[in-house]
């Protein structure tokens, strides 16, 4: 399973209650059987972009648990290929899952994380979100999107207590990308490769720390925003770059066969 799966056995270790969203009931279903948490889960199959939906699911939370605390934007979407191969409703539903959804699901959340004792929202946007990405424009701009919002959002809310903070991780080592490995640009594996539960534990840290954003690895923070400072730098480091990412490539698909 991928990062939500690992946020949430994060968050079930330190015996929060939860409430999962996704759009596949069966493995929502597996993953209430694992926690086995008993009246601390509540799974609910349910598309991101279905705003009324989620404006229910948050009153219904409340009044379950009492407290709406932490909300962690995860969801995804990713069509790959240059903008010019791709069906432009694909490339709207990029833009409506990977930031439409959590703008609009954090402003519903809002004014239950007022009434809340350590109130977060923590997105988990990319690397692709501080750098520009050919072959990924458009996912490339909806984590810029989310990233953005996310630090505007902290300003806006500096002093309520609300912690506003994201995660931009690199390639991570799930079905996102590993199932999908030949349409995945040769630039997003020239970066390491981190694990589900590695993002979870920097999302459950992000809830209390001080950090506005973390960067996965901390060293594809550095690269990211020097690529993105001077433009020209990164155009003169992405042939070496892709190069290594190919070989990355060629070397995980051997492994696993």
């Amino acid at each position: 399973m991928g990062v939500g799966a690992a946020v949430a056995r994060a968050f079930a270790r330190l015996g929060a209650n939860l409430v999962l969203l996704a759009r596949g009931e069966e493995k929502l279903q597996e993953l209430v059987l694992e926690l086995d948490a008993g009246d601390r889960v509540y799974a609910v199959p349910m598309d991101v972009t279905d705003l009324e939906a989620f404006a229910e699911l948050l009153a219904e939370t409340e009044a379950r648990f009492g407290a709406v605390d932490v909300l962690v934007n995860n969801a995804g979407f990713h069509q790959r290929g240059p903008v010019e191969q791709m069906d432009a409703e694909d490339l709207g539903r990029m833009v409506d899952v990977n930031l439409k959804a959590p703008i609009m699901a954090t402003r519903l959340a809002l004014p239950y994380l007022r009434r809340a004792t350590t109130p977060a929202v923590i997105n988990v946007a990319s690397l692709a979100g501080r750098t520009p990405v050919p072959g990924a424009a458009t996912y490339s701009a909806s984590k810029f999107g989310v990233r953005a919002f996310g630090l505007a959002l902290a300003e806006e809310l500096r002093g309520s207590g609300i912690k506003i903070a994201t995660v931009s991780p690199g390639p991570i080592d799930t079905g996102f990308i590993m199932d999908q490995i030949d349409q995945v640009t040769d630039l997003t594996f020239s970066q390491p490769i981190s694990t589900a539960e590695q993002v979870a534990d920097v999302v459950v840290e992000l809830v209390t720390s001080s950090k506005a954003e973390q960067a996965m690895p901390p060293i594809s923070g550095v690269l990211t925003t020097l690529t993105y400072l001077m433009p020209g730098l990164g155009r003169m480091m992405r042939p070496l770059l892709e190069r290594k990412g190919r070989r990355t490539k060629a070397r995980l698909k051997r492994e696993r066969g």
